[in-house]
């Protein structure tokens, strides 16, 4: 039998991209703010609120990034879609 323990390697903790972070703190704030099943208007005027503070807090994403943000946070805010049975 072998008796050698296996080893385990500690490799050091993932940094995460600006990207990441604004994305991962905007779906908490959609979760926490009930974004999800507001009306249109109000939900694109929160997203618009939100990007201006995201933009301030990550000065490193660039323009695209933050429009690919939005679209990501307007996905997330969509109701779940249910099958009607037929």
């Amino acid at each position: 039998m072998n008796k050698q323990r296996p080893t385990f390697q500690k490799q050091p903790p993932r940094m995460t991209s600006p990207f990441e972070a604004a994305r991962d703190e905007l779906f908490q704030h959609v979760m926490r703010c009930g974004v999800i099943g507001s009306e249109p208007g109000d939900q694109k005027e929160w997203f618009d609120n939100t990007l201006d503070y995201l933009q301030d807090r990550f000065h490193e994403l660039s323009p695209a990034q933050l429009g690919e943000l939005r679209v990501l946070g307007e996905r997330f805010a969509e109701p779940a879609k249910t099958k009607k049975a037929v």
